[in-house]
């Protein structure tokens, strides 16, 4: 095995970046301002290195930590537009039965809002006119939907609203804040956009999309007359539409002809939609309220990189500004709209600042079909970009996308000494329904396709060593590194998964009973369970095992809900009886992925001397890891 100094070519390699920096806690992320202006909040470790929500009043240094989480740590959190209160979720050890918490900034009082076992809270609105209030949605009455809920963020009273025939996927409230729109998973794979005007009448039919267009509810206008909607019927690609409720007619206000839209910036209390983003190869945005064109231009002269508003106050005179670039830290600044003026706050981790980090590039290539599928290509710093030893970097969904950025994952392995291939192979989202729909049926075919031709792309670019490529990935990219092994056993030197299906039959049977809306959509997607298990199998990893030559590591989490323990220990169980070369590390307390410092360390230290192994790229000993919850096998 090579470590940092034993080749010439790990010499020419920058320091060795230890996996602490990479993949440890940031030291403070997520700032938001308070509705206003008073208090800032942000997230960072405590004593104990768990994620906290922490506060401090603008223009003083009283910076206070006022959650107590004892183990997962917290994320996610938002302010109410009570400016004393804000409110996060936590699960249980990954379960993803996420319940509603209430924090009192002022008495640092935590209150579960929704304190029911086995219940998954989902937030649904807030609304500066009603801010003793939210809505929420939760499977309480029954697992399988989300009916919707007022709950009273002073005294913590749960008051039903509205309930869900069964098939409704997401909620929209008005500027009354009254759900008048939602939308419905249909029996054909698509969806219908339903509407009522006012809570007491039925809903009725706005529009069906069918399985092979997308479309979602984005808010109401402030006098209720308009629903904006994005939708890519009569498209290719999702456009931002104003449906006016009277006429029903539509007019488009943003489009691209190959991308989706993506983020929408809308006014703080005026409910108008000001700028939406289109994600090409790097973010681009459109405005489309002229009040913020000079805001837009003197935030993207601060600095380099991707930036995006992340919080506004209800005056609208200050925004926080987040920068991301692709080799350092999320610089968070405080933008002052009258003045123009800004300061810097905080980067989200200081030591990544002084480090040598790989630059990320977005590539292109033809697949065997003549598709043309997008990606970005990393490769080390220091040393010529010429037959390394490469991972090729799977993501997840598969309904996702790969975007540019900071990667801790990427830079630790660009670091080591390999260049990282991530591919938007077709399936992926982002690019208009046509590349979307040219992934329907085609998990293990034309969607491997895809991943195979990119190997032979960074092969024949003379930047791969076509005998040390490896395929990484976690969630679809778990299974895509499965498929990889055991579909095209001679391309690749080892594989990787993190928490990835083996089975698409025993997938499907064992998704959350919420999903269930969804069943439709995946059978169009993927293969119809109750009619051709025999094709799930035949794209199914497990039942290919024999064809595996290559090195397999898998790493799980007991608790996921959404690709059980199951799906990875019956390939484990498969590839021991069948004496192949398998390692297994099970997380006891994640799910759908590694939450916990301790355990991603874990578990990348495992992964980076399994790699060194068969790559000969260079590692960082395991050394000691406290706090973990890996058993290894």
């Amino acid at each position: 095995m090579a470590t940092a100094t034993t080749s010439p070519v790990s010499q020419a390699l920058p320091p060795l970046i230890p996996r602490e920096t990479l993949f440890g806690n940031p030291d403070r992320t997520r700032p938001q301002l308070s509705p206003d202006g008073k208090y800032l909040a942000y997230i960072a470790p405590d004593e104990k290195n768990v994620l906290q929500v922490w506060l401090r009043t603008v223009g003083e240094d009283d910076d206070q930590q006022l959650t107590a989480d004892q183990k997962r740590g917290i994320r996610l959190y938002v302010w109410t537009y009570n400016p004393n209160q804000l409110i996060y979720l936590q699960d249980s050890d990954g379960d993803e039965n996420f319940h509603l918490y209430l924090v009192n900034v002022q008495s640092k009082l935590v209150r579960d809002l929704t304190p029911f076992q086995g219940v998954k809270a989902q937030p649904i609105d807030l609304d500066p006119e009603f801010p003793d209030q939210i809505l929420v949605g939760m499977n309480l009455n029954d697992r399988q939907k989300f009916d919707v809920y007022r709950v009273n963020l002073n005294n913590g009273a749960v008051e039903f609203e509205t309930d869900n025939p069964g098939n409704i996927v997401s909620w929209v409230a008005d500027a009354q804040f009254q759900i008048r729109g939602a939308i419905a998973a249909t029996p054909d794979g698509g969806s219908d956009l339903l509407f009522r005007q006012t809570p007491d009448k039925s809903f009725e039919l706005l529009r069906h999309w069918g399985p092979d267009d997308e479309g979602s509810a984005v808010t109401f206008s402030q006098d209720g007359k308009t629903l904006y909607i994005s939708g890519s019927h009569d498209a290719n690609a999702q456009r931002l539409i104003a449906l006016d409720l009277a006429s029903r007619q539509e007019t488009v206000m943003a489009a691209d002809e190959q991308y989706d839209i993506g983020g929408v910036v809308i006014h703080p209390t005026q409910r108008r939609i000001q700028a939406v983003s289109f994600y090409k190869d790097k973010v681009e945005w459109q405005i489309l309220d002229e009040s913020i064109a000079d805001d837009f231009n003197a935030i993207a002269q601060i600095r380099e990189g991707e930036f995006a508003i992340t919080n506004r106050t209800l005056a609208d005179d200050t925004w926080l500004v987040g920068y991301a670039t692709d080799d350092g830290p999320v610089y968070y600044y405080v933008y002052n709209r009258e003045a123009k003026t800004h300061s810097l706050l905080f980067s989200n981790q200081p030591e990544l600042e002084t480090l040598q980090l790989a630059s990320m590039q977005p590539i292109s290539y033809p697949a065997r079909d003549g598709l043309t599928i997008h990606g970005y290509l990393t490769t080390p710093v220091g040393i010529e970009a010429k037959n390394l030893p490469t991972v090729l970097l799977v993501h997840g969904g598969p309904w996702a996308r790969d975007t540019w950025g900071y990667s801790p994952t990427v830079q630790w392995l660009a670091n080591r000494g390999y260049a990282v291939l991530q591919v938007n192979f077709r399936g992926s989202t982002g690019y208009g329904k046509a590349f979307l729909n040219a992934g329907n049926r085609e998990w293990a075919a034309k969607m491997h396709d895809d991943l195979i031709d990119a190997v032979n792309w960074i092969v024949d670019q003379g930047i791969a060593d076509r005998n040390k490529v490896a395929i990484m990935g976690g969630s679809y990219g778990g299974y895509a590194t499965l498929v990889g092994l055991a579909f095209t056993p001679e391309v690749f030197a080892a594989g990787v998964d993190i928490v990835g299906p083996s089975n698409l039959v025993t997938l499907m049977q064992s998704i959350p009973p919420y999903w269930a809306p969804m069943k439709a959509l995946f059978a169009h997607r993927l293969g119809d369970l109750e009619t051709e298990e025999e094709f799930l199998k035949a794209r199914s990893p497990l039942f290919f095992i024999d064809r595996i030559q290559k090195p397999l590591l898998i790493g799980q989490g007991a608790n996921d809900p959404r690709v059980k323990q199951a799906e990875s220990e019956q390939i484990v169980e498969a590839m021991r009886k069948a004496d192949k070369p398998i390692e297994y590390a099970l997380y006891t307390d994640e799910g759908h992925g590694f939450a916990r410092p301790e355990n991603r360390l874990h578990f990348f230290a495992i992964a980076e001397e399994f790699l060194s192994k068969y790559l000969e790229g260079r590692f960082e000993p395991i050394g000691e890891i406290k706090g973990h919850s890996g058993v290894v096998s």
